[in-house]
């Protein structure tokens, strides 16, 4: 089929996702809402199976890495601000009113605006992807240098023998579950008195300031990459994560929850680093380690109730951080392990 052919489909059916949530906000049914959902999520899914080798050969191999970094850069600045965008667009003036304290006929006006606004804002999103499929598909057969080798799904997973493919993709899985435990205890974190002691309200502000380093960190790291071994950069920001997850959970106040937020920042080029190291030599095989990588995601939804369980066991958020550390120490590893290129 080939990459861009590939992407044209993961964007429409993104669309046909989007175009979804119409019938399902019609309806006011969380069953048609959910399927909207993972009907958007499969196609955002494609996109990415695809998208990391499509980017590996748009330039020389050298700079793989650095490509990669800088793209993904672009995916945190999207989980920054498109957040704030969509509330502002979907609610508008609604965000102010609650459902709660309407009755009658005013509620039923209420979800009349709202079911619009989403409406709106869902055909928007639809027509831009459709644009961006057609540009795609136009210039499906201009990229040079594609190679496929063709089997099925579980064949993907005979990469997982390759010692450097199977390391590197068993550490997308703990990269992946560290960074969402992480983030995810935010809020309870900041909160503790030990820490800085706000309210829920307050800390969940501190959130972006977590993901935005990772945004930070992609654009910066996307020029590093081309002067030093990706390898190393990588083991040197798992040591750093934690380095920082020691310094945060045995001090208090400021210093505790800002070096915990920087977590973030060490976060940035470990998924396209790490992605990157593990599908070097693969060639032809390049799209079927894409996508088992993208299957070892699965990790964000691992780890963090392995921690939270820890937690609830200790007693101890500090406690619970020792499984995101130790994540990061098989990271710090992969890295050293892979800091020479194949075949190098």
């Amino acid at each position: 089929m080939g990459y861009m052919r590939g992407a044209a489909i993961g964007l429409l059916t993104m669309m046909a996702g989007c175009l979804l949530f119409i019938p399902a906000s019609a309806s006011a049914t969380f069953g048609v809402f959910l399927f909207a959902l993972f009907i958007l999520a499969a196609g955002v899914t494609i996109v990415q199976v695809v998208a990391n080798p499509l980017i590996s050969l748009l330039g020389p191999v050298k700079t793989t890495h650095s490509r990669l970094t800088f793209a993904q850069a672009f995916n945190s600045l999207g989980t920054t601000i498109f957040p704030y965008v969509g509330t502002i667009i979907m609610l508008g003036g609604l965000a102010a009113v609650s459902a709660a304290d309407l009755s009658g006929a005013e509620l039923a006006a209420y979800r009349v605006a709202e079911t619009a606004a989403i409406e709106r804002a869902y055909l928007g999103l639809a027509a831009a992807l459709a644009v961006i499929a057609g540009v795609v598909w136009f210039n499906r057969n201009r990229l040079k240098g594609e190679k496929h080798e063709g089997g099925s799904i579980l064949k993907s997973f005979d990469l997982m023998r390759r010692l450097r493919f199977g390391f590197g993709a068993s550490c997308i899985f703990l990269y992946v579950g560290a960074e969402v435990a992480i983030g995810s205890f935010i809020v309870n974190y900041m909160m503790q008195e030990n820490v800085l002691g706000l309210t829920e309200q307050a800390a969940g502000k501190l959130i972006p300031f977590y993901w935005g380093g990772a945004l930070v960190g992609r654009f910066i790291g996307s020029a590093l990459l081309r002067m030093v071994s990706p390898g190393k950069i990588l083991s040197f920001n798992a040591a750093c994560a934690i380095g920082l997850i020691l310094i945060s959970t045995h001090t208090t106040g400021m210093v505790s929850g800002y070096t915990y937020l920087a977590i973030g920042l060490m976060n940035s080029i470990m998924f396209p680093t790490i992605f990157s190291l593990a599908c070097e030599g693969l060639g032809k095989r390049a799209a079927d380690g894409s996508g088992v990588i993208c299957v070892m995601i699965v990790g964000g939804a691992v780890i963090p109730p392995l921690t939270g369980h820890l937690a609830d066991v200790t007693g101890s958020l500090e406690l619970a951080l020792a499984l995101p550390a130790l994540c990061y120490a098989i990271i710090a590893l992969f890295g050293w392990y892979a800091r020479k290129p194949v075949g190098a």
